[in-house]
């Protein structure tokens, strides 16, 4: 009589387990690829909005002190593209707020805002166009 071996288990046979680790594989590396393009996402809208923070304090100091033109070129300069400027007079206190579109395509019709407030200097009250 012939002796019986059984089979080890896989061999010669299709298993159902073809193919699973280069699934695993390909999720993995497309989960690796969405979380470094939100890192990459996240780190440009905080420069973006470092950058605005910076243009809206230059901003109310050159309104502050009488220079709205020069706050305009300073929001131009230093901002991200596209930057708005708003001023905002009140008694002895400029009001100023930069804004931008969140940069990317990831999220539309998100915005970036930086504020920042100073207090008129002694003489600009008559200079400050509103």
């Amino acid at each position: 009589m012939a002796k019986v071996v059984p089979a080890s288990p896989g061999a010669g046979t299709t298993g159902g387990d073809a193919g699973a680790v280069t699934v695993e594989a390909a999720l993995g590396i497309c989960s690796v690829i969405a979380v470094f393009a939100l890192i990459l996402s996240g780190t440009g809208a905080l420069i973006s909005y470092l950058r605005c923070t910076d243009a809206a304090v230059e901003a109310a100091r050159l309104v502050a002190r009488g220079d709205r033109a020069r706050a305009d070129e300073a929001v131009g300069r230093i901002a991200p593209g596209g930057a708005a400027l708003s001023v905002l007079v009140e008694g002895d206190q400029v009001s100023t707020e930069v804004s931008t579109s969140f940069p990317g395509e990831f999220l539309p019709g998100r915005w970036l805002r930086a504020r920042a407030v100073a207090v008129l200097e002694p003489g600009a009250e008559g200079q400050v166009t509103r």
